[in-house]
């Protein structure tokens, strides 16, 4: 899916949209501008399995222990070493290292497109696997999005830890949390961008568990795009011809005529 506009309607939206991009945007897009983008994951190299495989067993050897010790620990960081980890300190500091090279990983290309809706909202419209967050409305004045499921209220804004799954970002979150007879529904966007600020961010999470505790719906995306005018798409650019100059006929091959016999 591209995103292509007719001349028409690109005139009546910018007619009609003139108000000045949000400050959560500002640094991010420009504004009616596609923006490449990749849905990806974060993998370490594939050597860490065998550790990550060690500790797993040795939490199967006390699961209270564990859930104590991981409650304790900085959230969304390897834990800190322990020799009831099940591995040796050298083990731990291998591990270490190649979390250390884990690396972004994209899964599917697409496209970003801020829009300003007639109704004043902001809306990322998205192409793909990612278009599930086109249904999210950004509202500046109320500084909240709002989506089908209701109203993403603003929580702390994050700084992410190097060692973080995503490495070092910042950026500012929303998170709708409802529980009803049902089941709970919870949904979180944030948007960001990475240390160094090469990269945006948006990180998106869906989830639904019935009231059984089944777990209905969990979708996760990580979408990363470059800034500024290198993450810009570029309409194909179509040769229109110069009437000033005399069009150009192509030759006419010779023909080979047979003789006529008299």
């Amino acid at each position: 899916m591209k995103f292509f506009l007719p001349l028409l309607a690109t005139a009546f939206l910018s007619a009609a949209s003139a108000a000045e991009v949000p400050k959560l945007f500002a640094s991010l897009f420009t504004k009616d501008i596609p923006v490449a983008a990749q849905i990806g994951i974060v993998l370490p190299p594939p050597e860490i399995d065998k550790y990550v495989a060690k500790v797993e067993a040795a939490a199967r050897l006390d699961i209270k222990w564990f859930k104590e010790f991981s409650n304790k620990a900085k959230p969304g960081v390897p834990l800190p070493y322990h020799e009831k980890l099940g591995l040796t300190k050298e083990e731990y500091d291998e591990y270490t290292k190649l979390w250390a090279k884990r690396e972004f990983k994209p899964a599917e290309d697409v496209e970003l497109l801020l829009r300003e809706t007639l109704g004043g909202a902001w809306i990322i419209a998205a192409t793909g696997n990612a278009s599930g967050i086109s249904n999210l409305r950004y509202d500046t004045k109320a500084d909240v999005f709002r989506s089908p499921n209701g109203e993403l209220k603003r929580i702390d804004d994050i700084k992410a830890d190097p060692d973080s799954i995503l490495g070092a970002w910042t950026g500012s979150e929303w998170r709708l949390e409802e529980e009803t007879t049902l089941g709970k529904t919870k949904e979180n966007i944030a948007v960001g961008c990475f240390e160094g600020n090469k990269y945006g961010l948006i990180v998106y999470r869906f989830q639904e568990v019935s009231s059984e505790g089944t777990r209905i719906v969990d979708k996760s995306l990580a979408i990363r795009f470059e800034l500024g005018k290198a993450g810009h798409l570029k309409t194909p650019e179509v040769e229109v011809p110069d009437k000033s100059k005399p069009a150009t006929k192509t030759p006419t091959k010779p023909t080979t005529k047979t003789p006529s016999k008299h």
